[in-house]
């Protein structure tokens, strides 16, 4: 359990980590069988102004949104709306007749890309870059995204996804495995099937019935000043406040985007993000609203990539011991992995530092908010899961 000594161990790192200034502040959240044993604040939400973080601070998730889209996946495969096997270009006919990068020249897909593709990262759609033509034309694109973001003809969910249709992918689906773009077409396609928004069908699906009050798309102006500030390395040891754009994604979060991300785009608190991750540790349900059938919630949690694809992620240094499936690591070798955890903990993280872990072996779930350029899993991060875990 999390005696006082490990309590005192997690405030002090924590600490330490601010007045280092790797983060300029944090909140953080143990719950063990279904309830809070632990919650700690420390830090700045707005170092100009001096605002501490509080509980219900707003962070922006960025990947922590990919669970988030998965969950709306199965929804609609439970329902027998969607099959994984269904190919993309069935809902988004961008997909039709693909190109793959093959050396310098560009080949026919093999067979098209299906959903389970994208579930699984193995499709080869890629994040912008400057390497292959795929990378470079999805750079492309997500530059005229952002050109586009607030004029009067932004960017749709499903004129993006359909956009990055028509860009070569960077490797024969299914042959390999690359962390891409895959969870934004998701959102596409969860528009296209539903008859409504994306943010509209996370709403009405999974946001109002657990509660999630403070989750979506942007902030409307009233919780505005509680979004917390994001910050970066200065160069020089310190902290400098970071206001770009990224992804596709306003910073401000002050409108409603043209483009709802479903990789990327969602903003949330500690508490509203806690009742995501104690409905999947409770194989769906919460306070008596059910969102995902029991089943449902394993094959959600479980990895998924075949040995070809697993070589492929095996390259990602600070998940070994780990695979990969439906938008989220899960360990499958607890001796390998450069943490302590327990087989079957499965989670993600966030490219500002959001990061939750669920270990249903052990009932226990930690989540940490920060607002940390490039920040992902930190080391400050795995430390305090480390303590956390080693408790339990």
């Amino acid at each position: 359990m999390l005696d006082q000594l490990a309590m005192n161990q997690l405030k002090a790192v924590l600490r330490a980590g601010i007045e280092n200034n790797e983060v300029a502040g944090a909140n953080m959240m143990v719950i063990h069988k279904g309830e809070e044993v632990f919650y700690h604040e420390d830090g700045l939400a707005d170092i100009a102004a001096g605002s501490p973080i509080k509980r219900d601070s707003i962070f922006r998730l960025y990947s922590m949104t990919k669970p988030v889209t998965a969950t709306a996946v199965m929804m609609l495969l439970e329902r027998g709306e969607i099959d994984l096997f269904d190919p993309v270009s069935k809902f988004l006919p961008g997909f039709k007749g693909q190109k793959v990068v093959e050396g310098d020249k560009l080949v026919p897909a093999k067979r098209e890309v299906n959903l389970q593709d994208l579930l699984n990262m193995t499709s080869g759609l890629v994040y912008p870059g400057l390497g292959n033509q795929a990378e470079r034309e999805t750079d492309e694109l997500f530059k005229e995204l952002d050109r586009r973001l607030f004029s009067d003809s932004p960017m749709t969910t499903v004129e993006l996804a359909n956009r990055l249709g028509q860009a070569p992918l960077a490797f024969q689906p299914g042959s390999a495995w690359q962390y891409g773009t895959n969870t934004d077409v998701l959102g596409a396609v969860v528009e296209v099937v539903s008859g409504m928004s994306f943010g509209q069908f996370l709403k009405q699906q999974i946001f109002e019935p657990l509660g999630m009050n403070d989750t979506g798309f942007w902030v409307p102006e009233e919780k505005r000043p509680r979004l917390a500030k994001t910050y970066g390395d200065d160069g020089q040891g310190g902290l400098e406040l970071y206001l770009g754009n990224n992804l596709g994604i306003n910073h401000q979060l002050d409108r409603a985007p043209g483009f709802e991300s479903g990789g990327a785009g969602l903003a949330s608190t500690i508490d509203d993000s806690v009742k995501f991750t104690t409905m999947l540790m409770n194989e769906g349900s919460l306070n008596g609203v059910q969102i995902l059938r029991p089943r449902t919630v394993r094959y959600l949690r479980s990895s998924t990539l075949t040995d070809e694809q697993q070589q492929h992620f095996n390259g990602w240094q600070t998940l070994r011991g780990h695979s990969y499936g439906n938008m989220m690591r899960v360990i499958t070798d607890f001796g390998k992995a450069g943490v302590i955890g327990s087989l079957g903990e499965y989670g993600w993280d966030g490219w500002l530092g959001a990061f939750f872990t669920n270990l249903p072996a052990d009932d226990l779930t930690f989540l940490y908010m920060i607002q940390k350029k490039d920040a992902g899993t930190m080391p400050l991060t795995r430390k305090l899961r480390n303590i956390v875990v080693s408790s339990y």
